[in-house]
């Protein structure tokens, strides 16, 4: 009968692409255990281990009202991190083509790091993964379709660090006991609703201005220089993170929901859109 090969044709291709991805998922957990392995070899003891009010003394005022909206006297410093997001992602550079994902990420505060691992639905059956970390003072990223092959790949670069812990920072308002001056962040006034903030690690240091609501809460944050690839270069471009949708989550006001643009000179290019449907802490000890 002629449709038994074709049958057995399609079975065959089937049966191929089923291993490779399945070889492709493998690859890339192995990977990513040693990436995490990494991140929890680096980090460091944490003192003082409780949040004082002490602390906010000489603070710009709107930081100090900030802190005051989102913790309480003798919360627990934040040691470590699980989040797990879901969202849209724009695979163009300049247009719209929004894709599905899901990620988990996990963050060390000390020393700063983080590994987010995330599955962009690029088309039913095609999932590219997506590491993007900074781990003992490394900037890295890498996208592999199944896994397995390779769309982008950077890391080691000075430009990769600054960007990576860019994101770290800017990020902390998931984990605000990171912004405080006892943790190694410097504030400095710019007026009442905004201030800015710096962070060192090793060789990188940055500052971020850290705009703040109506609530006293982080509205946004914004790097006037961060790295932007655009034909395998990377182009110092301004940068924002927003966040809103604040809860209460064991004992801490975080935003639920954030979305991120590169500023470009016609307008807000927007490439992530995500909210938080899982976090967890664990606190210093």
């Amino acid at each position: 009968m002629w449709f038994k090969p074709v049958l057995l044709g399609v079975f065959a291709v089937s049966s191929i692409l089923t291993g490779v991805m399945v070889y492709g998922v493998r690859r890339w957990e192995t990977a990513t255990e040693k990436l995490r392995t990494k991140l929890e070899a680096g980090r460091l003891p944490i003192g003082p281990k409780t949040y004082s009010e002490d602390e906010l003394v000489g603070l710009p005022a709107p930081v100090q009202r900030y802190f005051r909206a989102v913790l309480t006297a003798g919360q627990p410093i934040i040691a470590a991190v699980h989040v797990e997001h879901t969202g849209t992602f724009n695979m163009s550079e300049a247009g719209e083509q929004w894709k599905p994902f899901t990620s988990t990420q996990r963050v060390i505060t000390l020393r700063p790091g983080f590994l987010w691992d995330a599955r962009i639905a690029l088309m039913p059956g095609l999932t590219a993964r997506v590491h993007d970390a900074y781990i003992a003072g490394e900037g890295i990223l890498h996208a592999a379709l199944f896994g397995l092959i390779s769309l982008a790949k950077v890391r080691g670069t000075p430009e990769m660090a600054q960007g990576e812990l860019m994101r770290f920072f800017a990020e902390a308002a998931w984990y605000p006991t990171a912004l405080l001056p006892s943790q190694g962040v410097k504030w400095t006034a710019v007026d009442d609703h905004s201030a800015m903030a710096s962070l060192t690690d090793g060789e990188t240091v940055l500052t971020l201005l850290f705009r703040f609501d109506k609530d006293d809460l982080i509205e946004s944050v914004r790097a006037e220089n961060r790295g932007r690839a655009v034909a395998g270069s990377q182009i110092p471009t301004p940068w924002e993170c927003r966040f809103s949708h604040y809860e209460l989550r064991d004992g801490v006001r975080i935003p639920i929901s954030g979305e991120v643009a590169w500023l470009l000179p016609s307008g807000p290019h927007w490439y992530f859109r995500g909210r938080i449907t899982k976090v967890s802490y664990e606190l210093a000890s």
